[in-house]
């Protein structure tokens, strides 16, 4: 028996399809998920989604949002999200780097400049590990 999954993003379906297995990044750590899963509601940190409907396992960077499982079926609604084949690794490799300067940058006193400094470093960090880059 296998899994439903849909990962559904404001603008974009980015995954819809059958799966064995899927690992999320829930706010308290990463969350496997199986066939035959308890209900659960739990909430999603910006991180990197493991989706695996055959053999291989796909990445997918989400930005934060809500995972629903009930009855073998997994919806996953998020803020962002983007499929790491997708994502052009150095691109991805050079954003990483410049979040990971500007938050070196930022003044430990501005409280909402560490915090947008910190989200964008997250964001970049996961769309690096999704691309298949270590960070």
């Amino acid at each position: 028996m296998s899994l439903t999954v849909r990962v559904v993003a404001p603008d974009k379906t980015v995954w819809d399809a059958e799966a064995e297995e899927v690992i999320l990044p829930s706010t308290t750590g990463q969350l496997g998920i199986l066939s035959g899963h308890a209900p659960l509601l739990t909430a999603l940190d910006i991180g990197v989604m493991q989706v695996r409907p055959e053999k291989d396992w796909v990445a997918i960077a989400l930005m934060g949002g809500f995972a629903e499982v009930e009855n073998n079926e997994v919806t996953i609604l998020v803020n962002g999200a983007e499929r790491g084949e997708a994502i052009d690794q150095e691109e991805a490799r050079a954003a990483f780097e410049q979040a990971k300067a500007a938050m070196d940058k930022v003044p430990s006193d501005d409280r909402q400049g560490v915090i947008q400094a910190r989200q964008s470093f997250r964001r970049a960090r996961a769309r690096l590990q999704a691309a298949g880059g270590m960070a």
